[in-house]
């Protein structure tokens, strides 16, 4: 099958590289220029929030330690730091040891250099720069293509890797095909980030959060995630209106906020680490669920990505949802060669599986957040999704705990498990109250 990917960035790469392993012709065609050789920060026009700080969630990393080794070994040459979270369960009770609780220490700009590198050297792929996708090629109930201007391209099979501008539903509209509107949910949230390196190899401080250290605080967010070598990248959340920390895009208050911060003092401590970057700000978009995903119209047309579904960047799922979603795509096609309804079918239930448990969590939990922070009041209050009866900081300080809460809530963060399947279980709010009961609560920070 010939296939054309619109869009090189992070789930483009992904999508070619997922089915270029099925033995598919891909296409990938990029409008920017390809990114640098040499690995470091570099400025991607379309895509703003990639100097901004990014995780790789364990849903990624398990994909690329069971899928494509060979990648991960790239990464971690290049820098790359493979985290085991399990050394963030609490001390004392049973053991809590999950293989599948890793997570990928790496800068997203690095990240796509590797994969760059990575994909364009793989049989079956190539890679067009200065061709930006304007249209597609509709025949009957299908999509034959797409149009670079006033030229066509013929595919079998196009995938939508557009990022956040979702071309998708301007490609159908303007081939007269409707679709039902996007679901759209705030997010509410101004983003400030700064990269910094450490002097020394030694870590300053713990990652309370496995991945990352600080949490979600009453009235902001402070979380500090590790990137490759020894660069890691601070980012504070507040909420737009909120003048007293709407002044962190200077240096100096970002970097007295965020020392001030639960677990991000000794990071930022004189001498443990010098900024190699100023001070980033980014407003984030909406939580949206695209209808082009979840309801395809016309078969051979489907997003991944930003392109499918967009959640809260506060939760680092992004790059983790785009190859699982692009590697489970590939698979789909093996099972639905045709390009007929019966696939197109399939793929709406893939993506509403795939990422609409994300949405949903992402959504709610910025209203809670939002509604607690305009009121006032403590984030840790807010009701635990999913999950009666029990708040986000009693959640949280059980798993401070409670080793089988703690793998519970850990394995839902990093996308393992959806909410629906963690918290589904009237057990799980039991022990929550038991383990709040056996002994004092330490400051945890909401973390749902």
């Amino acid at each position: 099958m010939r296939v054309v990917v619109a869009g090189g960035s992070v789930a483009g790469l992904a999508a070619a590289l997922a089915l270029a392993a099925r033995g598919h012709r891909v296409d990938v065609l990029e409008a920017a220029p390809p990114p640098p050789k040499e690995p470091g920060e570099w400025r991607r026009a379309a895509v703003p929030q990639a100097l901004h700080a990014h995780t790789f969630t364990s849903l990624g990393t398990c994909l690329l330690r069971d899928r494509v080794p060979e990648l991960l070994h790239e990464l971690l040459a290049a820098g790359a730091t493979l985290l085991d979270l399990n050394a963030a369960a609490p001390r004392g009770g049973p053991p809590v040891a999950d293989p599948d609780l890793i997570g990928l220490a790496c800068r997203r700009t690095v990240f796509e250099q590797v994969l760059y590198r990575h994909v364009t050297a793989r049989p079956g792929v190539r890679v067009r720069h200065g061709r930006p996708v304007t249209g597609v090629v509709v025949d009957g109930e299908r999509v034959r293509g797409v149009r670079l201007g006033g030229e066509e391209v013929r595919a079998d099979l196009v995938v939508d890797a557009t990022g956040r501008r979702g071309a998708a539903r301007g490609w159908l509209a303007a081939a007269g095909i409707p679709l039902p509107a996007d679901r759209v949910e705030r997010s509410a949230i101004t983003s400030f980030s700064r990269l910094y390196r450490r002097n020394s190899a030694r870590l300053p401080g713990p990652l309370n959060r496995g991945n990352a250290a600080g949490g979600i605080w009453d009235g902001y967010a402070a979380v500090l995630h590790l990137g490759d070598g020894a660069t890691f990248t601070v980012a504070l959340g507040t909420l737009p209106a909120d003048r007293t920390l709407g002044r962190l895009r200077d240096a100096e208050d970002f970097t007295r906020a965020a020392a001030a911060s639960p677990f991000l003092g000794p990071w930022l401590a004189p001498g443990a680490a010098e900024p190699v970057s100023p001070v980033h700000a980014l407003t984030c978009p909406p939580n949206v669920l695209r209808a082009a995903a979840v309801h395809p119209p016309v078969a051979g047309l489907y997003p991944v990505g930003d392109a499918a579904a967009v959640t809260d960047p506060i939760f680092g799922r992004g790059m983790s949802l785009a190859f699982s979603h692009a590697f489970a795509l590939a698979g789909l096609l093996d099972a639905h060669p045709a390009v007929d309804a019966a696939q197109r079918a399939a793929a709406g239930r893939l993506a509403e599986t795939t990422l609409r448990p994300w949405f949903e969590h992402a959504a709610a939990a910025d209203r809670s957040r939002t509604a607690a922070w305009t009121a006032g009041t403590p984030a840790a209050g807010s009701p635990a999704f999913g999950l009666p009866g029990v708040t986000a900081g009693e959640l949280a300080a059980a798993a401070a705990v409670d080793g089988t809460v703690w793998r519970t809530l850990t394995r839902t963060l990093m996308s393992l498990d959806t909410p629906q399947q963690a918290f589904a279980a009237d057990a799980l709010a039991a022990r929550v109250r038991a383990a709040l009961s056996s002994r004092e609560r330490p400051p945890a920070g909401a973390r749902t």
